[in-house]
């Protein structure tokens, strides 16, 4: 996708906010655990390279991708930490990861089967494997005892294409007030855990939500992701943090147009709104192909400190809103982040589109260009 740098619209990182965020998320872990940075779905929206660079500078000892081909981009651009896919990849592409020294999680012997014939080069070093436990996910991974054991024979016996690195498990509750659910798969996880003869290198279960409110089920690896750009993993459900997180991303553009239209007047699609006196209306460049959902309208956006309600239908490339006067085109608009003593938030976008911040946040498309506020050398 083409990136509109000639457009006023723009996705703000603040590099500061990253960057601390994962000092404070160390500060509260035990001196052997390290953090893996989860940079997957281009960094949460925030730009994979720009968040990888920030938080190995913070103190990530490694990263987390959703898709080999992310991890491939951190290799090419010079990382050599240790990288971890979450996703199962094709057993085809095993030697890839193998020979870029990226980890895969294993979830059957069934798996390490169909990778070991890729695996027979003696140049390449053996594939690092986390081997992951589904303990209540349903998602991936062994559901018993016998199939890890059987999978665990399957790489011993082949230690010249498979090293077991790490152990691992995904929490379906834990940004949730009841842990009921969450204390399941705890006993599940022990339970498998019991059943090695030895312990991996890595152990780690943690995810965000589990860094914060669970510290004691760290293992030795946390996956720090969502916390790392600021954001709450529980949305509002636990309000209280151990440490406070700092939104890294801000969305602003301009006006595009502005006119008046009288009483009665119709704006947009469908002509869904009609104005009930005269009103000044704004136009904003920006639109649902660039993630600024269709549903958002009846939402708002500031300008000048003001809020500002969407109105009509959010077009593909433009949406319009109702101002309090006229202002000149080229007046600054925010649609997350602060104006004057008022901020809008991912939280507040995704609560009005009744979604998580995590989709509003990575929903935003290539188009929107990226630029980095108050860097982090």
């Amino acid at each position: 996708m083409v990136t509109a740098t000639l457009r006023p619209t723009r996705v703000r990182v603040n590099e500061t906010a990253i960057f601390e965020n994962v000092q404070h998320a160390l500060a509260q872990l035990k001196e052997e655990t390290a953090l893996f940075a989860v940079v997957k779905a281009d960094g949460y929206g925030h730009g994979l390279l720009r968040v990888a660079r920030v938080a190995q500078k913070a103190g990530a000892s490694g990263f987390c991708v959703a898709v080999l081909d992310e991890a491939l981009a951190l290799r090419q651009a010079g990382f050599t930490a240790p990288i971890l896919v979450l996703g199962i990849i094709e057993p085809a592409y095993a030697a890839i990861a193998a020979a870029n020294h990226v980890a895969v999680p294993v979830g059957s012997a069934a798996w390490l089967d169909e990778a070991l014939p890729h695996l027979q080069d003696p140049a390449l070093p053996p594939l690092r494997v986390h081997l992951a436990m589904d303990t209540g996910m349903g998602r991936i991974g062994f559901r018993d005892v016998a199939a890890l054991k059987a999978a665990c024979a399957v790489a011993v016996a082949n230690p010249q294409a498979f090293e077991i690195e790490g152990l691992f498990t995904h929490f379906a509750t834990a940004d949730e007030p009841d842990t009921t659910y969450f204390k399941l798969q705890v006993a599940r996880f022990q339970a498998f855990l019991a059943a090695l003869p030895t312990k991996p290198r890595y152990v780690h279960v943690a995810n965000s939500a589990t860094s914060l409110w669970h510290q004691a089920c760290n293992g030795n690896v946390i996956r720090f992701g969502v916390a790392m750009y600021g954001l709450n993993p529980s949305g509002r459900a636990i309000e209280a943090t151990p440490y406070p997180l700092k939104p890294a991303m801000s969305l602003v553009s301009t006006l595009s147009f502005v006119k008046q239209i009288e009483a009665g007047e119709a704006v947009s699609y469908g002509a869904t709104y009609h104005a009930a006196e005269a009103e000044w209306i704004g136009t904003v460049p920006m639109g649902y192909a660039d993630g600024w959902l269709r549903r958002l309208q009846g939402f708002h956006v500031l300008v000048d400190g003001q809020f500002c309600e969407i109105v009509g239908r959010v077009c593909m490339d433009q949406f319009m809103i109702r101002l309090p006067h006229a202002y000149p085109t080229g007046t600054a608009v925010v649609l997350v982040g602060q104006s004057g003593d008022q901020t809008i938030t991912l939280q507040d976008v995704a609560d009005y589109s009744q979604t998580i911040h995590y989709e509003i946040a990575c929903g935003l498309a290539a188009r929107l260009p990226r630029e980095s506020v108050a860097p982090v050398k």
